[in-house]
């Protein structure tokens, strides 16, 4: 198994090129989301058709992850990550000639496949790089850019098919990704030997690096903190538009209520760099659970309470909290999921990086099984999910026989 490289203090060029390569899979992701609406029409098909370019490149984005991050600590960092630019160029390049919905599906499927190799490399680069502290500050310096990527995504995206149609944020995501590669190329740190001619086949090397992870309680607890504050995130996406239409919100004015919890989630992370030195991880993952519990459980109160007033402020102003709860806890947990069996930093990026998404997903389907015309619904759902998050910090805890606070 291949070794990280020496924990020399990391260059600003080292840390934007990680901030790039973690912030380039979401803008991928959602450059083209203002454009989907047109694409039926464009090429003549269902909706259900156009729907796959989305669900492709997310299912491709969050199943990968498992390849990469295994692959990463046995061949090394850079190697792996250029392999995932250079198929996301060519699933880029076919996407902005594409002529045909299938030749579009495809080829996002590739954008996915290829952007989660910096989803993988980013986070395992961090624990080769940093330690302590400063682990979770760059954690939470990570969570503020992705935070704005999506809102970001989507807006740029839309202001380039005004102006020069559906295929402009493609050519912008070739143009990005070719910076990021030859950024790559110079920047990061080579420091891996190719694996001895006796070494295992990389299957059988996955299949114990992942094996040695399942060992480790902690590593799992780690994990499904991560991907249930993830889930709890989901829900609130999927859910909270419906529970906003019935109440009366525009479409164009959903946003503005939506925006609740990432903008509160850029707070918390801004916070966490500042307390990071201060506080420990398993102090700043205990207050950030006190906060979305606080949050959740007021926006249930309220639903509740205030059945009749039924207003989007009911959710949008209490979910601010675990919004700001999720910015504390996050930066601790991830650097927690690649810093507990360091060797296999890539591996343990990869499951939390999947677990994420199928959690995410999961939440996103539960959504449709409770009812949307008030707030009830959801807050319970966030409230379950919220819980999980609670026990997994008590499993934490125990193992450490210490309190959270």
């Amino acid at each position: 198994m291949s070794s990280p490289p020496p924990r020399n203090p990391p260059q600003p060029a080292l840390i934007a090129q990680i901030l790039g390569q973690l912030a380039f899979g979401l803008l991928a992701m959602t450059l083209r989301i203002p454009s989907m609406a047109e694409w039926g029409g464009a090429f003549d098909t269902t909706q259900a058709m156009v729907q796959l370019t989305f669900s492709g490149y997310v299912a491709a984005y969050g199943l990968l992850q498992l390849v990469y991050g295994p692959l990463s600590d046995r061949l090394g960092r850079r190697r792996v990550l250029l392999v995932g630019l250079a198929i996301t160029l060519f699933g880029t390049l076919l996407a902005a000639l594409a002529d045909h919905i299938a030749t579009l599906v495809v080829a996002r499927i590739l954008q996915g496949a290829g952007t989660t190799a910096g989803m993988v490399v980013g986070r395992a680069l961090v624990q080769d790089l940093f330690e302590g502290p400063a682990r979770t500050r760059m954690m939470a310096g990570i969570g503020m850019t992705m935070g704005l990527c999506p809102p970001a995504g989507t807006l740029i995206g839309g202001q380039l098919h005004e102006a020069f149609g559906w295929r402009a944020p493609f050519w912008l995501t070739l143009a990005l990704g070719l910076l990021l590669a030859m950024a790559a190329w110079r920047v990061l740190p080579r420091g891996t030997a190719p694996a001895p001619a006796d070494a295992p086949h990389w299957l059988g090397a996955m299949g114990r690096a992942y094996a040695r992870l399942a060992q480790e309680p902690g590593f799992i607890a780690h994990v499904l903190l991560v991907g249930n504050a993830t889930a709890t995130f989901y829900a609130f996406l999927a859910g909270a538009p419906l529970v906003f239409t019935q109440q009366g919100v525009t479409p164009g004015r959903i946003g503005l209520y939506v925006m609740s919890i990432p903008g509160a989630y850029i707070v918390g992370n801004f916070v966490t760099t500042r307390l990071a030195q201060r506080f420990s991880d398993r102090r700043m993952i205990g207050i950030g659970q006190a906060f979305s519990l606080a949050g959740v459980g007021l926006t249930l109160a309220l639903a509740l309470a205030w059945a009749g007033w039924n207003h989007p402020l009911g959710i949008a102003l209490p979910l601010m909290l675990p919004g700001i709860g999720h910015g504390l806890l996050m930066p601790a947990a991830l650097a927690g999921t690649v810093g507990l069996v360091p060797a296999l930093a890539g591996a343990a990026a990869g499951v939390a990086g999947v677990t994420q998404q199928l959690l995410g997903a999961l939440a996103g389907w539960a959504v449709g099984l409770v009812p949307h015309t008030d707030a009830i619904g959801l807050a319970l759902l966030m409230l379950l999910l919220t819980s999980t998050s609670v026990v997994a910090s008590a499993v934490l805890w125990r193992r450490s026989g210490r309190p959270p606070f």
